[in-house]
């Protein structure tokens, strides 16, 4: 079984699977290597052949293209609504992969209807009807076929936006440009549109470079989150390559978490997942890595002073270029300690050795500066810089939440919460550089 891969409207390889010695392997095209600013689609996936066996090189293409495809629940309902075993991942791409995230499309050769496009319109009315019926009818399915094929857990609805206009779109000359997510059905995370749009609002208030989003009310709140992974070219939308972090370190999706196997005593000191040395390691390969490692410092303070635990590998994306991986912009961005019933609060990744708030110290910081190769100087100015900003903007960007029609009582626990952390972390910035001498 093979299946082209294509990078927006030019292919670069080929996927095939053997079933019989249940392999696979990736190719890139001669063409996609000839050209001067060619690059691979990941580092796991260099271009020029590496020296590796037939099974090592099979396992970095499983999974690289797995962590393409949706996870949990969402995963399922595609399985099922295409008939296809949920562990059948060339069956899967065949149905999910004409739009991925970033550029990758995966096409059978020569398919019937390979190049044709759909577009559709999505009236408002049409949309809170479906959020309305999602405890008995999957969101992913939409014209009798799965509509999602972006990872994640969360419910997603990937649309065309021109004019204001909400389109349903599919081919290879149509792009989405904007995600679409609503409050889960659990009604325990009730609130969560209203959390995301405010934590999101409030990165891109104080510098970090975070993924435009608008809160909708159909009256279902509904927030809208541009996709940084496409460029508008006039009427044309272009796409972009990204991947996400696992696919950048070469980790399987469930390795996202450090923690790969959970908190368990027995289980709880194996740290094979996805870390932030990892990731400090792996931006040194970037085009600017001096500029690439002050972006993800910034994304992981952020991310403490917000209250998020869940900020694990596959939240953190990568622009795949010529000259290196790439940050890119910032996205599910929420408050985790909203919900400390139904979210872990255990750090997705951890800061040192600590894995939770309660174990955050100035001592852990300096481990963090270890692991990281971070001079402290430059961790206690970051928090110090990142809560100055935070405190100055919080009132206007509460407001102007509250005006766009956010949940009042999420954005009230949220400010608290976020000023406790300001207040917690500008006390221990101080302690870091003198806890260097100890670590």
């Amino acid at each position: 079984m093979r299946l082209e891969v294509w990078l927006d409207r030019e292919r670069v390889g080929t996927l095939a699977y053997d079933a019989t010695h249940h392999r696979f392997s990736f190719a890139y095209t001669a063409d996609w290597c000839a050209r001067p600013m060619a690059y691979p689609l990941s580092p796991a996936l260099p271009l020029a052949p590496s020296d590796q066996s037939a099974d090592e090189h099979s396992a970095r293409v499983r999974r690289f293209f797995e962590n393409l495809l949706p996870e949990g629940q969402a995963l399922e309902e595609a399985a099922r609504a295409n008939r296809v075993s949920k562990g059948n991942l060339i069956g899967l791409l065949i149905a999910l992969g004409r739009e991925t995230a970033g550029a990758l499309r995966l096409v059978l050769p020569d398919s019937p209807g390979r190049d044709q496009t759909h577009k559709r319109l999505l009236t408002p009315d049409e949309l809170a009807q479906r959020l309305r019926q999602r405890p008995h009818v999957p969101f992913t399915v939409w014209d009798g076929k799965v509509r999602l094929s972006i990872a994640g857990f969360q419910d997603k609805l990937a649309l065309l936006v021109e004019d204001e206009d909400w389109y349903l779109v599919e081919g290879p000359d149509l792009a989405s440009t904007h995600i679409l997510k609503p409050d889960p059905v659990d009604p325990r995370l009730a609130g969560l549109t209203s959390n995301e749009f405010f934590c999101m609002r409030l990165a891109t208030a104080t510098g970090l470079d975070a993924a435009p989003v608008d809160l909708h009310h159909l009256p279902e709140p509904v927030l809208s989150v541009a996709r940084f992974d496409r460029d508008r070219d006039g009427a044309a939308v272009r796409r972009r390559h990204v991947i996400d972090g696992c696919q950048l370190l070469d980790l399987a999706g469930s390795y996202k978490y450090e923690r790969p196997y959970g908190d368990h005593p027995h289980v709880r000191e194996i740290r094979d997942g996805a870390s932030l040395g990892r990731f400090f390691a792996a931006i040194a390969a970037s085009p600017q890595p001096a500029k690439a490692r002050l972006q993800l410092l910034r994304w992981q303070v952020f991310q403490v002073l917000l209250g998020n635990a869940d900020a694990h590998a596959k939240n953190l994306s990568f622009f795949m270029t010529a000259a290196g991986p790439v940050q890119a912009p910032a996205y599910d961005l929420t408050c985790s300690a909203l919900y400390p019933a139904q979210v872990s609060q255990t750090f997705a990744m951890a800061v040192g050795d600590a894995f939770s708030t309660e174990e955050l110290s100035a001592y852990e910081w300096a481990q963090f500066c270890a692991a990281t190769d971070t001079h402290p100087t430059q961790v206690r100015k970051e928090i110090e810089r990142s809560v100055r900003l935070i405190r100055r903007q919080l009132p206007a960007v509460r407001a102007a939440a509250m005006d766009a029609g956010a949940v009042e009582a999420v954005i009230q626990q949220i400010s608290a919460i976020v000023e406790q952390q300001c207040r917690r972390q500008l006390e221990l910035a101080p302690q870091i550089r003198e806890m260097m001498a100890v670590v």
